[in-house]
Parts: C-alpha cells; sequence; structure tokens
C-alpha cells in the first residue's frame, strides 16, 4: 500500500508538517485575522453570538507557530495578541508562546541571553510552568550550552518521568555529544511511554547503527560489541517498518544495516555464534534471514523512489530530500531501473 500524505490543516500541530505546507498556512493569517471568534457584546449576549468553538484556539495557536516557522512576524504578534486578550497575559500557555515570540525575535547571543533571564525570573515565581522550564533548554541548547541543557532536562525529568518529548529531547543532546548508551536509553524510555511510535524505533537503531562508528579511537567499539549494536539496530529497524509499511526511514536503515551485518556474518573471522547480544531477545540473526530483510529493503525502496519520481498522487506525501538520498543509496548498488 502506498503512502499516502495527511491532510494538512489549522488542527495539525505545525511542528509534524513540511515547509512548504507551514507555508501554505501561514498565508491563512490574514482571512482569519479579519474576524473574531468572539463577541463584542456584554455577557450573556456574548455567549450567544459568539462564533468560538473548541477549535478556534488551537487554530489560532497552530497559526501563530506557522506564521513564526515562515517570518510572519506581524501576523504572529498579532495572534498572540488575539490570544493573550481572551486567555489573560498570566495563563501558562500564553506565557509559553510569549516566550517563544521572544525567542524568534532574538537577533544575537545577547538577545537570547535576555530571553533565558526572563525565563528564570518566571521559574523563580512558578516552578512549575512546564512550558517555560522546556523553552529553557531550548535557549540553553540554541545558546550552544549542551552540557547546561542536559542537566536541566534531567532535572525536569525527576518531575515528570513520563514526559516523551522531553526524554526524546534529551536523547538527542545525549547524541550531539556522542553518548551513544545514554541516548539509546533515554529513546528506551520514550518507547516504554509509546510503545508504537515507529519513528522512536528508527531513532533508537539509528543511535545503535552510530554508535559503531565512532572516530576516536581509544573508543572503537570491538567487532562483538558492533555485531551486538547493529543486530538491536535491526531489530527496531524492522519494528518500524512493521508498525508502518510504507516508512522509508526504516526501510533506509534497515538495508544500511543489513549490508553491514551480512559483511561480518559472511566473514568466518568474526565467529558470530559466540558473540551474542546480551539481550536474550535479539539473538544474532543468521545470514540467510538478514539477506531476506535486505532485498525487502531494497525492493521497498526502489518501489518508493520509482513511484515518487512517476508523480503519482498517492505516493508524493515522501519528503524530496530523503527520496533523493535513497536514489543515491539504490544507484550505488545498482538497484534501481531505469
Amino acid at each position: 500500500m502506498a503512502s499516502t500524505s495527511a491532510q494538512v490543516n489549522l488542527l495539525s500541530p505545525p511542528d509534524q508538517i513540511t515547509p512548504a505546507n507551514a507555508l501554505a498556512l501561514s498565508q491563512k493569517a490574514p482571512k482569519i485575522l479579519a474576524s473574531s471568534p468572539t463577541s463584542s457584546l456584554p455577557w450573556p449576549l456574548s455567549l450567544l453570538f459568539s462564533t468560538e468553538t473548541p477549535f478556534s484556539w488551537t487554530i489560532h495557536e497552530n497559526l501563530f507557530l506557522s506564521s513564526l516557522r515562515t517570518g510572519d512576524d506581524a501576523s504572529a504578534r498579532q495572534i498572540l495578541d488575539r490570544l493573550t486578550s481572551r486567555f489573560g497575559a498570566s495563563n501558562e500557555r500564553i506565557i509559553t508562546l510569549r516566550g517563544i515570540y521572544d525567542e524568534s525575535q532574538a537577533k544575537d547571543a545577547k538577545d537570547l541571553e535576555k530571553v533565558f533571564q526572563d525565563y528564570e525570573n518566571i521559574l523563580r515565581e512558578d516552578s512549575t510552568n512546564f512550558g517555560i522550564r522546556k523553552r529553557r533548554v531550548a535557549v540553553l541548547k540554541a545558546l550552544g550550552k549542551t552540557d547546561q541543557a542536559i542537566t536541566a532536562l534531567t532535572v525536569l525529568l525527576e518531575s515528570s518521568p513520563t514526559d516523551a518529548e522531553a526524554w526524546a529531547e534529551l536523547a538527542d543532546l545525549y547524541a550531539q555529544v556522542g553518548e551513544w548508551s545514554k541516548a539509546i536509553f533515554s529513546l528506551e524510555e520514550v518507547l516504554l511511554i509509546v510503545p508504537n511510535a515507529w519513528s522512536a524505533h528508527a531513532q533508537v537503531a539509528t543511535y545503535h547503527y552510530l554508535s559503531t562508528k565512532s572516530s576516536s579511537a581509544s573508543s572503537t567499539p570491538s567487532p562483538a560489541t558492533t555485531l551486538q549494536s547493529l543486530t538491536l539496530a535491526l531489530k527496531h529497524f524492522a519494528r518500524s517498518i512493521e508498525l508502518n509499511e510504507s516508512y522509508l526511514r526504516g526501510y533506509y536503515g534497515l538495508k544500511l544495516v543489513s549490508k553491514q551485518l551480512i559483511s561480518l556474518l559472511s566473514d568466518p573471522s568474526s565467529n558470530p555464534s559466540s558473540k551474542r547480544p546480551t539481550d536474550d531477545d535479539v539473538p544474532v540473526p543468521k545470514e540467510a534471514t538478514v539477506k531476506k530483510l535486505e532485498e525487502l529493503a531494497t525492493t521497498k525502496l526502489a518501489e518508493i523512489v520509482r513511484s515518487y519520481s512517476s508523480g503519482k498522487k498517492d505516493w508524493a506525501g515522501y519528503n524530496e530530500a530523503e527520496v533523493i538520498a535513497t536514489r543515491e543509496l539504490l544507484d550505488r548498488d545498482g538497484k534501481i531501473e531505469r
């Protein structure tokens, strides 16, 4: 079954849509700002003549974020003012959105430091504002203070251990500094919270794969460790495509890992039978099994590239850059039929 692009609208969080779709959504700002969902009539008449719905303010918030992403700061400011008027300047969500707006207006590190100090002042008054605590981490990250950002996230997770978003961000920060085991642990926490998140499975697999690519001679993984890491990567990439049979990144990773595993397993000197992972549920796969998985990944990737390139409507939801990278991978193997 081909991948279809999800219908994108202003009820979709902007961080889940492409830049092109964010631009299309931000262009709806003038129309939405031309009318207000609230009524200027006094209460209780305001209740009778208001056009406000449960979705009105979700639309406004997502339009605000889309506008910032596309550089339409004027519309973003108007939307923020409208949200503030409706919910009040002391509302936690509004405080967080105001912080996001201030971050977007920062021109340099000095401006970001000022935003950070504003966050510190807010948290001194209310340390339970998790939105601001997360924005504080974002500013530390933007300032290049990775160690401080990791510390801040660790403290946050002590108070909110089921925050999958925070665990995922912590994993990304650990990966940036090459702490692969900690990055993997953090993403495994994500999977405990959302076990069927195929993208999280693919990211865990990616970290296992990258952990075998250490450029430091002093920390180069042993053959046994490499075999274990690639086996676990294979497991998670396979799980990602089991959960989403059209997941390009899952097939791409599966092909990369399979090729390396085949090379290891076909080398008698690696002696894989004596180098099994410590996780009893993930034994080293047989070479024949890995070859079948590599063939499956190759077939699916070639199908995606051909269908995307032909302009078939049902295949338009893929990221163009990922499709180009996939074509290059297949071209190296001579697997694209012209």
